[in-house]
């Protein structure tokens, strides 16, 4: 296979969310570079975290998913400070035929990520098991976007950038390229993400909040319903009460979501299915579903990110959970509060909940399958279990009184 043709990916918000070294994932190794001229000094630093999500079709026709987030052995083959001739480059090689490259673009005063390629072979039977087609697949990417020279761009936030079925995810972003002097910038160059969160110096004193202090009770959520189309139809199904709970500098605090101001978007793949919630608080809320063992959907991801009453930003994310469980075909119900523990600090509690991801017909839930919590139906064994039990016992007891008794009234010769 060829390359896919290079085109301008344009991302909600900001350009900035994408610069090359800014897509970050939540479990991968993180990068550093730091290129030197021949005077050995610093001309370009890059420290980043990154992962990969890449969706392929096999001979019997599935959709599989390969996520690459192991990039512990990665190689810097490539990589140069530029000259007059060549735009400065940031090359990575890792896992088995991976590569990612990231070129800067130098004007008047500013410098630009100018071009970003990632690259995988799906001749890699191990990584790529039944692929139907063999080859090196490039995806690229067109950023002009200007940092000031001598800047340090930083983008700590996640960032998501999705196009010819490859997800790149990329956090903790720091780098300049065309570095003065040899001297990394002190200056920073925040993304759009990361300046809702630049806490500035209040003209007015705050109380700052005791640790203990706990989140004010709320009451429980409206439950709205999401529909996605993909074009034949409703494609995900979603009827669920949403509250949020947050803790941040050991304070705790509680959002509910109000489904009449909030909007949402999606999308269906024969493996993966998204549903995507935003508000004006709610800069994003996913939900990510995937398919286990081809008969079986469950939440696998939840990626969020909130501007918070204080005016910082809270993002977080997780893509190894495993909750609503159910065969495909079907949907999974749990009118029960239940708790999605995103993380230490992010838990999402649900009321009424009914999700369907796959399979949907007609516009319709399919037979649920229900949650232990609202299973009433095992408590009736259980019941009857212990109550057999006791009955075992006392008659066991009276048994062995009654053996006691009619030897006491016998002497032994």
């Amino acid at each position: 296979m060829g390359c896919r043709g290079p085109g301008f990916f344009p991302v909600p918000g900001s350009g900035l969310v994408v610069l090359g070294l800014l897509l970050g994932a939540v479990h991968s190794y993180a990068l550093e570079l730091n290129l030197t001229d021949s005077e050995k000094v610093t001309c370009l630093y890059a420290k980043w975290q990154m992962n990969f999500t890449i969706h392929y079709e096999t001979t019997s026709k599935n959709n599989k998913t390969v996520t690459v987030s192991d990039l512990g052995t990665a190689t810097y083959n490539g990589s140069t400070c530029g000259d007059d001739q060549n735009s400065p480059k940031i090359a990575v090689q890792f896992g088995s035929g991976f590569s990612w490259i990231v070129s800067f673009m130098k004007k008047t005063s500013t410098y630009s990520i100018d071009n970003i390629s990632f690259s995988y072979n799906t001749s890699d039977n191990i990584t790529f098991p039944d692929a139907k087609d063999k080859g090196v697949i490039t995806v690229y990417d067109y950023l002009i976007i200007g940092i000031p020279l001598n800047d340090v761009f930083r983008c700590n936030s996640l960032s998501i950038l999705e196009k010819d079925d490859v997800v790149q995810r990329y956090w903790d972003v720091l780098v300049q390229a065309f570095v003065q002097n040899g001297t990394v910038s002190k200056k920073e160059f925040l993304c759009d993400k990361d300046k809702f969160s630049t806490t500035v110096t209040p003209i007015i004193p705050t109380t700052v909040p005791s640790p203990t202090t706990a989140p004010t009770p709320k009451e429980k959520p409206e439950v709205g319903t999401y529909a996605v189309n993909n074009g034949n139809g409703t494609c995900l199904l979603a009827t669920m009460g949403l509250q949020l709970n947050i803790t941040q500098d050991k304070v705790a605090s509680i959002v509910n979501i109000n489904p009449n101001t909030t909007d949402f978007t999606g999308s269906c793949h024969p493996q993966t299915a998204l549903l995507r919630l935003n508000s004006s608080t709610i800069k994003y809320l996913d939900f990510i579903f995937a398919v286990k063992n081809e008969n079986r959907f469950y939440l696998k991801e939840v990626n969020v990110s909130l501007n918070l009453v204080n005016g910082s930003v809270f993002s977080i994310a997780n893509h190894n959970l495993s909750y609503w469980d159910a065969p495909l075909g079907s949907s999974y119900m749990c009118n029960k509060e239940q708790t999605v523990s995103v993380s230490g600090t992010f838990q999402i509690n649900t009321f009424d909940l009914r999700v369907q991801p796959f399979s949907v017909m007609e516009g319709k839930y399919s037979t649920a399958q229900e949650c232990s919590l609202d299973d009433d139906t095992i408590l009736i064994p259980i019941i009857v279990g212990a109550g057999l039990s006791g009955l075992i016992i006392v008659i066991v007891i009276a048994y062995l009184i009654g053996r006691r008794k009619s030897y006491a009234g016998y002497q032994t010769l």
